[in-house]
């Protein structure tokens, strides 16, 4: 089917893959979700009509080298390596890229998106950049020292909240990325406190942070708002006020 219930139907599959962790069913359905959504992208463009027996066409060859089946693969593949990093199961995204590179090739659409999780990068750039130099720390186990591990929690909780935001698969990340961010909260509340800048305020602060129970953006854009001037982390205001925007409900 060429609809939107089939778009519909397709997403929920790949939502799933990816709030859950699932390398099988990632690898299942990811195919399917670049054909509708390379599909649909064209339909509305005027580009192509819906077939006569209404099941969506194939990829080309020529459209698994690039174009939108590169852009819907790419945020996909991010947003699997994302919530994989956030459980810290390495397993499941080298399951994932080996499974997609021997059935569809090397260059496959989406594979440019495993290369920020790769390697150790000491000086990222771009947002892609420093998610993927967080994230390899993640998937690789290294927890940093004490006195830094307040500090790391928070700035991997900042870029991992904006390139979130950014993805089709925004709630899909933003939940694991908030039972993530009360976690290490939590630890810090419970052994990290004497490395928190002005103790007698940081800490009815943290306090009063973990005591929301809600798993949503706003519980993360609070948290992190709260917690920077307990790590004497500066937000120019632009992302103090998107921050604050964001956890007006709190």
């Amino acid at each position: 089917m060429t609809d939107m219930a089939e778009l519909q139907r397709r997403k929920k599959r790949i939502n799933e893959a990816i709030v859950f962790v699932d390398p099988d069913a990632f690898i299942a359905n990811y195919v399917g979700w670049l054909e509708i959504t390379t599909f649909i992208t064209a339909l509305r463009a005027g580009d192509v009509q819906v077939p006569a027996d209404g099941v969506t066409p194939q990829l080309t060859p020529q459209q698994m080298k690039g174009g939108v089946a590169a852009k819907y693969g790419n945020d996909a593949v991010f947003a699997f390596c994302m919530t994989a990093a956030l459980k810290g199961d390495k397993a499941a995204v080298e399951k994932v890229e080996k499974a997609l590179t021997e059935s569809l090739g090397a260059d496959f659409p989406g594979s440019v998106a495993f290369w920020p999780f790769r390697s150790a990068n000491d000086s990222p750039i771009s947002l892609d950049d420093h998610v993927g130099a967080a994230a390899y720390k993640m998937l690789a186990g290294d927890i940093p020292p004490p006195p830094m591990r307040a500090r790391e929690n928070w700035n991997a909780g900042l870029r991992f909240f904006e390139k979130a935001r950014q993805s089709n698969f925004a709630q899909e990340i933003i939940y694991p990325l908030a039972v993530w961010t009360r976690a290490k909260w939590g630890e810090t509340l419970e052994k990290g406190v004497a490395f928190l800048a002005h103790i007698e305020d940081s800490v009815p602060e943290l306090q009063q942070c973990l005591a929301e129970t809600r798993n949503d953006q706003a519980f993360i854009a609070h948290m992190l708002l709260k917690m920077a001037p307990a790590l004497e982390q500066d937000l120019n205001e632009d992302m103090a006020g998107f921050l604050r925007s964001l956890a007006r409900r709190l």
